[in-house]
């Protein structure tokens, strides 16, 4: 009985991808409405399938494997200090053979005279690398540049021809459901290739980069295949495949590969001066989200707020006059869309350019519109231009009136002592002690995916209102009710300098 379902089970999933291929391909060779109901031809498994190897002899033969030998490690001597000259620990210790570590991965040949696309984290660390041509030939390689924000590393081999090249194409136009190919070399295994479709762009992963929005993919992707290329059915290398999410550490149907035009313009970046420079206007951002554009009365929720001044002595943004509050909605002449945007906007810009930045700055009950023109600055390694970024900590609390709890959250006064330990004078507001997991504001998330309020933090307004206190907040608060907009502006303290760094919570009363 257990094989009659599995056997109809694999029949009904054969014919379910039987009619979805043709519905695709059918879909995707409709003609414009004008051309009226003609029927169109459908396009069989057969010809899908020699789409699939056309494509693959075009990309395949500009796809390497890449193995990557480790630095030899340092054995610690435990018994050194403690043990005298001779103790069987410490001589025991020392005949601990020494293995350097190996890595294997992909890349593919972008360049003729032999530049390699692929993760920098194939080859971090690596004392030696070797490289494999489609054609069996091997080559040492050498690493002309790293970009860690973006994971990347172009590799340079020495051939003594022309070596075959994949174009990268243009990650901007892919679409939800195109087919894509992933070629590499998992677990080793060279020249493999697997397809699927894009499943999502603009994806964020846990711990990326704020340079790493990837193309999700259902193409098989495993270990090794790192530094491979993602391609379109035109033959063009649309993303370079970087992360996978998995609970065992291979395939589980979801795969990341960095766009190709950001792949791309890190390889002319390193090439022309061995390193990535971003321009960097040196401010911390937020989004404008539909909350927020509905208390400050804009027409659509589109901009990047500027949260606070980095490094402010020396920042484009502070020579250029911009402060907290401004929402920059316009750069070098073309619309913000959100915080996500304009960072890519400026890091994609040279340093040391002018660019025209137009910006609304609240006065009164408006937001007046201003123009200026600023010099970018560098982005430094970290981007933030401080040693990390600050981690929030709670904050001390006078455990008074705690009867209170709008929004779910239990909140307490500034105490005087509390704002000269924290250096948090001339500070009024509320601070957040606890939330209730099961309220809808401990669901609120930032844009960058993280909470977007946390215990500690200090309230200091509220829909454009001031918060002296607890009372003044829930007063506010009670006039509320739901499918209101709702802005705090939220002050959160910096451990290592004891001063508060501001953001802005956007939630719609539920």
């Amino acid at each position: 009985m257990n094989q009659i379902k599995r056997s109809y089970g694999l029949a009904g999933m054969a014919a379910t991808l039987y009619s979805v291929l043709l519905l695709s391909f059918s879909t995707f060779a409709q003609p414009p409405a004008d051309q009226g109901d003609k029927k169109q031809p459908i396009v069989t498994p057969r010809q899908l399938s020699l789409t699939f190897a056309e494509v693959t002899k075009k990309v395949e033969p500009a796809v390497v494997s890449i193995d990557a030998k480790g630095r030899m490690p340092e054995v610690a001597r435990r018994g050194s200090g403690q043990n005298a000259p001779g103790d069987l620990l410490d001589f025991l210790n020392r005949q601990i053979p020494r293995r350097p570590s190996y890595s294997i991965g992909s890349g593919f040949i972008v360049d003729k005279k032999g530049y390699i696309l692929t993760n920098a984290h194939v080859v971090e660390d690596s004392a030696k690398i070797t490289v494999k041509l489609n054609s069996g030939e091997e080559y040492q390689a050498r690493v002309i540049g790293v970009d860690n924000e973006t994971d990347i590393a172009v590799l340079k081999i020495d051939p003594t021809r022309d070596l075959p090249v994949a174009k990268l194409g243009d990650s901007e136009n892919v679409q939800v459901g195109d087919w894509v190919l992933a070629i590499g070399s998992p677990f080793g295994l060279s020249r493999t290739v697997t397809a699927g479709i894009i499943s999502q762009t603009q994806r964020s992963t846990p711990g990326a980069t704020l340079f790493q929005r990837f193309i999700q993919t259902d193409a098989a992707i495993n270990r090794g295949n790192s530094g491979g290329p993602l391609v379109n059915m035109d033959g063009e290398v649309i993303g370079v495949n970087s992360q996978i999410a998995t609970s065992n550490g291979d395939y589980n149907g979801i795969g990341f590969a960095l766009p190709s035009t950001d792949a791309g313009y890190v390889f002319d970046q390193i090439l022309k001066s061995g390193r990535v420079r971003r321009g960097f206007l040196g401010v911390t951002l937020e989004s404008v989200g539909p909350e927020f554009a509905k208390v400050y009365g804009m027409r659509e929720a589109k901009g990047a707020i500027v949260m606070e001044i980095v490094r402010a002595s020396r920042s484009a943004a502070f020579e250029a006059g911009l402060r907290s509050g401004d929402v920059i909605v316009e750069f070098d002449g073309k619309p913000v869309e959100n915080a996500q945007d304009l960072i890519a906007k400026v890091a994609g810009t040279p340093p040391d350019r002018s660019v025209a930045v137009n910006y609304l700055r609240e006065t009164g009950p408006n937001l007046e519109r201003r123009t200026a023109t600023l010099k970018l600055g560098e982005r430094p390694p970290g981007g933030r231009g401080d040693e990390d970024e600050p981690v929030p900590v709670r904050l001390p609390v006078d455990r008074k009136g705690e009867e209170a709890k709008p929004f779910g959250m239990t909140l307490s006064d500034v105490t005087p002592e509390m704002a000269a330990t924290y250096r948090l004078v001339g500070h009024k507001g509320a601070i957040v002690q606890d939330i209730n997991p099961e309220s809808f504001i401990a669901d609120v998330k930032a844009w960058t995916g993280g909470q977007a309020i946390g215990e500690g933090d200090l309230i200091v307004r509220i829909n454009r209102l001031p918060v002296d206190d607890v009372k003044a907040f829930t007063a506010i608060v009670s006039n509320l009710k739901p499918g209101d907009a709702v802005v705090l502006n939220v002050l959160s303290l910096d451990p290592r300098s004891r001063t508060a760094n501001p953001k802005i919570v956007q939630f719609t009363v539920q």
